[in-house]
């Protein structure tokens, strides 16, 4: 691949994930073209500003919209190597079934607009065997094109015209612009020949390692890396369920257990959140049932905490009745605006169900409380006014503006911190 303005690139979903990596690539000097179903999306995007909160992404996307070298549509125009980053949830089952439905709608969306030459790289965290997946759905629609792996698609001889990889990003919310570009990469290709046009794209503007190798197991690699995550803060959570029935500070024997040389125990929390750790592990165990017993129990774990957070939370509330209770934090992290999959939402949801007007909510990365708090009677609070005048204050994210309240600001009030920030 020869990168600047004699390639072209087009990422497909223009979210957490899609946004900064078309971002990314059009600072390489690429001419990128973005993709989304929202037309709220576009415009804001087109104006050189953005709809999601990272840092220094607003800088970076008004300055390549400026230059001409990012610009987004709702439709899915041709271009040298496309990009998808969209959605995989579960289905509406209840069994967290992936849902592969995004994934396969861009796949059909784009078919038509691929010519030979083009590389087909997909980024979303997917179940194994779905960048196959998303092959064969293109060869359906497109039978004149020779695909990877499919014996050129009935045809007799010669190289596939489109290249078909997966590469899924590993990056931190608050860090994305910098892991994105140094971050190791696993690029999995349906053919060797296939990893090796997408490592030459990636190559353009990563600088961490790209190592290649195929598909199923650049998918796996990606669901095994947050299964990894999900199982050790699982062992954090239950630890300090137990500290919690015997009266300890699970914070102290954590911080006292780690200066073992060879014991790196992680820091407990209200559960887990986001869509990658809370998430992917059930790709896993639905992908193979009867051999992931301690995927699955990590993961009903992490639920299990949440819930038991709640019943704290609540059991504190009503003990005090008439008390006001301020709630602190809905993301799923600290110092992100991301409240997907986030037990800290869930938790104040439920919180201002059972008391109303008691409840205060403190976001500072939100304007507005989400819909499932409307006609509860809670009400979102700046962090002074909730100091001031709670008599209760729950601490469900660690932001660091809450970090930095100290305890004689909090004075009497009684506090329940399922972060250990506040434990002076």
């Amino acid at each position: 691949m020869n990168s600047g303005r004699d390639h072209t690139a087009c990422v497909i979903g223009l979210g957490y994930i899609g946004l900064p990596t078309a971002a990314i690539i059009a600072r390489a000097g690429i001419p990128t073209y973005g993709v989304d179903v929202s037309e709220q999306v576009v415009e804001t995007i087109n104006r050189g500003e953005i709809h999601i909160e990272e840092v220094d992404l607003d800088g970076l996307v008004r300055g390549v919209v400026q230059r001409g070298l990012l610009t987004a549509g709702t439709e899915i125009r041709p271009a040298d190597t496309f990009v998808l980053a969209v959605p995989t949830p579960f289905e509406k089952d209840g069994n967290h079934t992936p849902d592969l439905t995004f994934v396969m709608d861009a796949a059909a969306r784009l078919a038509p607009v691929l010519e030979p030459g083009n590389t087909v790289i997909l980024e979303s965290t997917s179940p194994v065997g779905t960048t196959e997946a998303m092959r064969d759905r293109i060869a359906e629609l497109r039978p004149d094109l020779k695909l990877p792996g499919l014996g050129t698609n009935g045809r007799e001889g010669g190289t596939p015209d489109i290249a078909i990889a997966y590469c899924p990003e590993r990056v931190l919310p608050g860090r994305i612009l910098v892991e994105l570009i140094d971050n190791d990469r696993s690029i999995g290709g349906i053919t060797p020949r296939c990893a090796r046009k997408a490592l030459a794209f990636y190559k353009s503007f990563v600088r961490g390692e790209c190592v290649v190798t195929d598909a199923r197991s650049a998918e796996m690699t990606k669901l095994v890396e947050n299964a990894f995550r999900d199982v050790n803060i699982a062992f954090a959570n239950e630890l300090s369920m137990i500290a919690d029935t015997m009266d300890l500070d699970v914070w102290e024997v954590i911080r006292l257990a780690n200066r073992h040389p060879r014991v790196n125990i992680l820091q407990p929390g209200p559960g887990v959140g986001g869509h990658c750790i809370a998430v992917d592990p059930w790709f896993i165990v639905h992908g193979a049932p009867e051999q992931s017993d301690l995927i699955r129990t990590a993961r009903e774990r992490n639920d299990a905490k949440m819930h038991h957070v709640l019943d704290r939370a609540t059991a504190l509330c009503a003990d005090h009745p008439n008390t006001p209770v301020a709630v602190y934090g809905l993301a799923f992290k600290a110092n992100i605006d991301d409240f997907r999959e986030s037990p800290a939402r869930f938790i104040a949801a439920r919180l201002a169900r059972r008391f109303g007007n008691r409840i205060s909510i403190v976001e500072p990365h939100a304007t507005e409380l989400p819909r499932e708090f409307d006609g509860t009677g809670a009400r979102l609070a700046d962090i002074d006014h909730a100091i001031e005048s709670a008599g209760i204050h729950i601490v469900l994210v660690d932001h660091d503006v809450f970090r930095a309240i100290p305890a004689a600001e909090r004075g009497d009030a009684l506090v329940y911190d399922t972060r250990g920030i506040w434990r002076d």
